[in-house]
């Protein structure tokens, strides 16, 4: 029985060939290729894939976590025009978890804002020498948020988020600003969407058909299930109203998988990640090691 409670996520990065307003309304999902980032080898995973172009090249940022450790760094991986990997390597190392480091140009800069809530804040980077050398430059939020993902809209920038806690698989909240270092604005109406199916930001905000539409996490049953496409039909300082307008899983690409959790908006290609389920035994003897080196640790 020992056994039974190690279901370990091991979750991969594809790339789609098409951009993300072809993926939001493909009637016929399993007809785009997809691309796989190389595999990280055993119990080691890189998920929450956000890119951009940038002389030529396709540069693909994600989380890299091992379970050996038990938290995420920034990686990235660099591919031309034909999707040949031409380059990898760390990006952001922390003394905390990182994760979903959605991209940000603006003002000729590079910036990333990768989710490190347990540092307390919500902290934007910018690229000093990119792609794998970031400093801090603002804090954007005085509090720990999950998966922010940013977009300007209309005129202002929007942080779409959640909170630590039970709360971040069902509350969507909104901070607007002019400027993208801030002041940044908490919205009056926050949570402005509350559901289990909708909530969670999971990938790039996109403009379709003139609607700002949000990929969100649905975690009915479950962590990262599904993509649910929320598209936004009212938003202001004041006021929000959403739909869901499509889901999206991982089968509908015909993709033996249980999970789907980050559709990324990156010009002509789309990036996702989908989630498998180790159920092997060494998972048991590395939380022994990585526990037995706490203590020898600790006890030096």
């Amino acid at each position: 029985m020992i056994w039974t409670k190690y279901r370990t996520e091991i979750w991969e990065i594809g790339i789609l060939r098409a951009p993300i307003a072809v993926v939001a309304q493909s009637p016929r999902l399993s007809d785009l290729p997809v691309t796989w980032l190389p595999p990280q080898g055993d119990f080691r995973f890189i998920a929450d894939p956000f890119g951009l172009w940038r002389d030529g090249r396709l540069y693909i940022f994600c989380e890299y976590y091992d379970y050996r450790v038990k938290r995420g760094t920034i990686r990235y991986f660099a591919y031309d025009a034909n999707l040949a990997l031409l380059d990898q390597g760390e990006a952001l190392n922390l003394r905390h978890h990182l994760s979903f480091p959605i991209l940000i140009e603006d003002g000729g800069e590079v910036y990333m804002l990768p989710e490190g809530y347990q540092s307390g804040v919500l902290s934007l980077y910018r690229a000093r020498r990119f792609p794998d050398d970031w400093e801090k430059v603002a804090e954007l939020l005085p509090h720990p948020v999950i998966d922010p993902a940013i977009v300007r809209h209309e005129g202002k920038w929007w942080l779409f988020h959640t909170l630590p806690g039970d709360r971040q698989f069902e509350e969507l909240h909104i901070a607007c600003a002019d400027s993208l270092l801030g002041p940044w604005r908490l919205h009056p109406g926050n949570p402005v969407h509350v559901s289990r199916t909708s909530a969670r930001p999971g990938g790039t905000p996109f403009l379709l058909d003139g609607k700002l539409h949000l990929p969100t996490q649905d975690c009915d049953g479950g962590y990262g299930r599904a993509i649910s496409l929320l598209r936004i039909d009212d938003l202001t300082g004041q006021t929000f109203k959403a739909e869901v307008v499509r889901r999206i899983a991982a089968s509908d690409f015909g993709i033996s998988a249980e999970g789907l959790h980050t559709l990324s908006n990156c010009g002509a290609v789309t990036l996702i990640d989908v989630k498998h389920i180790d159920t092997s035994r060494k998972r048991f003897f590395i939380n022994v090691i990585r526990r037995l080196r706490r203590l020898f640790r600790r006890g030096r």
